[in-house]
This record gives C-alpha cells, sequence and structure tokens, in this order.
C-alpha cells in the first residue's frame, strides 16, 4: 500500500510519511480496522492529523521522537479554545493512535499515556430540549401533504417517542418497521452496534403507516427508511438521508413552527426521555427505551429540573 494513499479523505500525515511506508500502513489499518463507528473515525483522524502536523511544525522529525512534553503542549494548547469534553476525545485519539502503533512496533513506547485531559463532571447534558408543548407544535406544523413532509414528521416522531439517536434513525431500513404482537415495532441498531427493538408509541404508529403509504418506500423492504429527496421531482429517491441534511431539516422545522429555541437532532431524544420521566416513567426503564448502559447517561437527558429552577428564579422580585 502507498503510504501517502488516502482513506475516506484520511491522508497518512507527514511524519508517519517519514517513518517508513510500514509506520503509514499501520497508520491507515488504525482508521480502517480498528474505528467502525463513522463519526469517531472523523474525530479521530482530525485529532491524529492535526496534532501530527502540529509535531512537525515544532521540529519532530519522525513519529517515534514524539514525546510526552510534544503531546501535553499540543493538550494544552487545546484548552485554550476547546471545550473540556473535546479535549478529552483529542487526547483519547492520540492515546489509541499511539497504542496501535505500539502494539505494531512502529513507536517503543506511547506518549500520551501519561498525560492528563483537563477534568470534567457534569450533572445535566448541554443539549436544548422541547417541552411536550412546543414538540407538538412542531409536529403539527409540518405539512404532510407531500413525502417530505410525512418523512420529516415520521423523522422527528421516531426520535421523540423512541428516544433513537439520528445516526440509528438515519440507518434504518424499511423492514425495520415491522408488525408484532399486533403493533408496529421499530429496530434501531445504537452505538457498538447494539442492536435495539422497541413497540411504537400510538402516534409514532400512526406517522409511520403514514409516511410508509403515502409515499410508496413501503414496498422497497430493504432500502432506507428516511431517503433524500430527488432532484427537481418532489419525490423520495433511493439514497439514505445524511445526518448533516437531517439537521438542517429540523433546523429548518423548527423556524417555521415558531420555535425560538436553537434545536438539533439530539434534541428529540432529550425531549422524549424528559417527556416520558415527567409523566411518570422511571429511571431505569428511560435507560433501558434509550438503550443506556448506565442510568447516569440518562439523567444527562432528564432535564425535570430545568423548570423547578425557571420558577424559583421568578421568586426573585425587586
Amino acid at each position: 500500500m502507498n503510504p501517502l494513499v488516502t482513506l475516506n479523505g484520511i491522508t497518512t500525515p507527514a511524519l508517519m510519511v517519514a517513518a517508513g511506508g510500514r509506520a503509514g500502513v499501520r497508520f491507515m489499518e488504525f482508521f480502517a480496522s480498528a474505528i467502525r463507528n463513522p463519526h469517531t473515525r472523523r474525530a479521530y483522524a482530525r485529532a491524529a492529523s492535526e496534532f501530527l502536523d502540529w509535531c512537525a511544525a515544532a521540529g519532530v522529525a519522525s513519529i517515534t521522537e514524539v514525546q510526552p512534553l510534544h503531546v501535553a503542549a499540543w493538550i494544552e494548547r487545546q484548552t485554550q479554545t476547546l471545550s473540556a469534553p473535546t479535549v478529552k476525545l483529542r487526547l483519547a485519539a492520540i492515546r489509541h493512535l499511539f497504542d496501535w502503533l505500539v502494539t505494531g512496533q512502529i513507536v517503543p513506547h506511547n506518549p500520551a499515556s501519561s498525560v492528563r485531559g483537563p477534568s470534567h463532571t457534569t450533572k445535566k447534558g448541554k443539549t436544548p430540549v422541547l417541552d411536550a408543548a412546543e414538540a407538538r407544535q412542531l409536529l403539527d406544523s409540518i405539512d404532510v401533504t407531500t413525502p417530505i413532509g410525512l418523512r420529516d414528521r415520521a423523522l422527528i416522531a421516531l426520535m421523540v417517542f423512541s428516544f433513537a439517536r439520528v445516526g440509528a434513525a438515519l440507518a434504518m431500513r424499511v423492514d425495520d418497521v415491522y408488525v408484532q404482537q399486533r403493533r408496529l415495532w421499530v429496530r434501531l441498531r445504537e452505538k457498538g452496534g447494539k442492536a435495539h427493538a422497541m413497540p411504537c408509541h400510538h402516534t409514532l404508529e400512526a406517522y409511520l403507516h403514514a409516511y410508509l403509504d403515502g409515499t410508496g418506500v413501503g414496498g422497497d423492504p430493504k432500502g432506507p427508511l428516511f431517503r433524500t429527496i430527488a432532484r427537481g421531482t418532489g419525490h423520495l429517491s433511493t439514497t439514505a438521508l445524511p445526518q448533516a441534511n437531517a439537521y438542517a431539516m429540523v433546523r429548518r422545522r423548527a423556524l417555521a413552527a415558531g420555535i425560538g429555541t436553537a434545536i438539533g437532532n439530539h434534541t428529540f431524544r432529550a425531549t422524549g426521555i424528559t417527556a416520558y420521566l415527567k409523566n411518570g416513567g422511571t429511571l431505569e426503564n428511560a435507560a433501558a427505551m434509550a438503550n443506556h448502559s448506565s442510568t447516569r447517561t440518562t439523567q444527562l437527558y432528564d432535564r425535570r429540573r430545568d423548570e423547578i429552577s425557571l420558577d424559583e428564579v421568578e421568586r426573585i422580585r425587586v
């Protein structure tokens, strides 16, 4: 393999090339073989490339000359402009890459293993959420006389009522919507390849039926469930809807519905979990429905205390 080869937009940095052909191959193998999640792959590749380019600019001649001081200095620079979680992710990328290079006998030790990242603790996520009335306002505002409207309503409802991550929702095929026990179910493939199935809320069931029947995608069971619109036709294509397009869609729909909250794709997962808990649901069941391995993760999506805080703030009268 040519060490300068580009894989899914990832190009071998100069430091890896300087270490010899085997180093370049091992670098590419890290992203092709060790990192399966495409989002993680992109984030790790960006961090690794920026770090190695920074090292080259700092006078490091080869990957074998990278020392803990280089990693620590680069991490310190990152903390000046990036959030602590982002810096910790970038440090993890460098650690995992060098672990891979050590086992491949490219470098003798991992210079990032002794470097500590910034401290960060949180009890509540930062994702903006909608209250139940706003979520209903958004869904009702969508014009469902067109295929794109049926698609958008079904996608947003899926994320609200099944707590699905947008990546899992967009990865669904048509046959991932199926009937079981006289109810409609959805099959999701979440992080780490974990399969997760859930029965549909009656509202979601109605929206999915309307989408499948009204657009004709139900006749293509192996095709993507949520699709782009074919250029100039107004009809659905056979191409899966990209995540960036879904993000643009929800922002556009929120603006049209008169919702001022700067929502994103993850908003609906937090909105659904919060609504479930406010209506008497348990944290343990919410974690199971969201396919979380720990209730501590689910608690980051629980925004019930936001209303308590707002009520208390209004007690300040001057």
